[in-house]
């Protein structure tokens, strides 16, 4: 079977242009610290602080571009340090998830919603889907990991869309318990 990349998609948070303003000061935007693998996708060099009831956590980075709805994207281990619960959603379904205040250089806004711990995921085109047999929605079982701690992932959920580019993401713990740090592959176990 086709082997494709497993990236650790470390805590983030994605902003509207209004949240970005109100954050960092009007006629913020976005400059870009590194691309990411998913086509347009970047990390900026703006840092937050996210601040549950518990705890707050510096130093978390927007990734850019600004999107139509501010969501927060942790792990479990980070939803404990906050005190919040671990809630895990597909990126963009934040109907109901738990809210949290973030805060800039320029001011804060409280999240009513939109503290997600992201599923995890493999980006696909339908090209990539046909090629492994899969199609957008379908949950698969993965087999990844390096010496010594390999794991399988259940419940991965193939996204496809014809502008991403192939890779699996994994939050932080997931990566921990995998060992897969700066380079892992993945496959799709049937």
């Amino acid at each position: 079977m086709k082997k494709f990349i497993v990236e650790t998609s470390a805590r983030h948070i994605h902003v509207t242009e209004e949240a970005l303003e109100k954050l960092c000061g009007k006629g913020a935007k976005l400059e870009v610290k590194a691309m990411l693998s998913q086509p347009g996708q970047f990390c900026s060099t703006t840092k937050l602080s996210i601040v549950g009831p518990k705890n707050t956590i510096n130093g978390v980075s927007i990734l850019g571009p600004c999107r139509k709805a501010n969501q927060v994207e942790i792990s479990a281990t980070d939803a404990r340090t906050l005190g919040l619960p671990a809630v895990v959603r597909e990126s963009g379904d934040i109907a109901g998830t738990p809210g949290v205040k973030i805060v800039g250089p320029c001011g804060e806004i409280e999240l009513s919603e939109g503290l997600i711990v992201a599923k995890r995921h493999i980006h696909m085109t339908p090209a990539d889907a046909k090629e492994f047999g899969v199609e957008n929605g379908q949950i698969v079982k993965v087999a990844t990991g390096n010496e010594g701690r390999k794991v399988i992932f259940d419940d991965v959920v193939i996204r496809v869309r014809e502008d991403f580019a192939l890779a699996m993401h994994i939050d932080t713990d997931e990566s921990n318990a995998g060992l897969c740090g700066m380079k892992c592959e993945g496959e799709i176990v049937k």
